[in-house]
């Protein structure tokens, strides 16, 4: 694990930081792992170490929806408010590249509440961005094209990973999109023609 992450994190708050190591409980990932399942029991709070991890929530005819990405340094607010309430999990969580993470105990995310404002000064920022990334979902699936719902995903895929190369299939970028292959694999093929990117297998490469 990473220390300089929760350090950094909670730079004036070295009694949480030591805590979240004292109780957290650290494992490792591979790209592609479950993480989380939906209607799952939420027993800890992740908190991501390193690398970076996708939510999703699946309709009832099995099809998917990214919600928003969780990077190092942070954790996932709908594992947070369901362990929180005792409530099955209603998102699924998916390692988008290899991932540490720091598991701590549901009563301690609780605990640390009362005991450190720093800890829910972190709460109420992740609440508040995920919550702006949500909106920005829901507008995007209700007034855009399903053409620039996947370049704008294309360019968040790069921004994260910092690189122009993504490697994905047209059948994930569907299911995160909550569309059907043939779709995105029409669309791809206009965007390389418009010179937006260019197709390889497996990989896409934005120009």
């Amino acid at each position: 694990m990473q220390n300089d992450v929760l350090s950094s994190e909670f730079a004036t708050s070295p009694e949480l930081v030591e805590k979240l190591y004292q109780y957290g409980i650290p494992k490792s990932y591979a790209e592609g792992d479950s993480i989380l399942d939906e209607n799952a029991s939420i027993r800890s709070i992740p908190i991501i170490m390193k690398g970076m991890i996708k939510v999703i929530r699946t309709d009832e005819d099995g099809r998917e929806i990214l919600l928003y990405y969780i990077k190092t340094g942070e954790s996932c607010i709908m594992s947070f408010l369901g362990g929180m309430h005792n409530e099955k999990s209603m998102v699924k969580a998916e390692v988008e590249e290899d991932t540490e993470i720091l598991f701590l105990p549901v009563d301690k995310a609780s605990l640390f509440i009362r005991e450190h404002p720093e800890w829910l000064d972190y709460i109420f920022k992740l609440y508040h961005k995920r919550f702006e990334e949500l909106l920005e979902i829901i507008n995007a699936i209700s007034f855009k094209k399903v053409d620039e719902r996947l370049l704008n995903l294309l360019n968040k895929k790069s921004e994260l990973t910092g690189s122009k190369t993504i490697v994905i299939t047209h059948e994930q970028l569907a299911n995160e999109l909550g569309t059907v292959r043939v779709v995105v694999s029409r669309l791809l093929k206009q965007l390389e023609e418009s010179g937006k990117l260019k197709l390889g297998r497996n990989r896409i490469a934005l120009l």
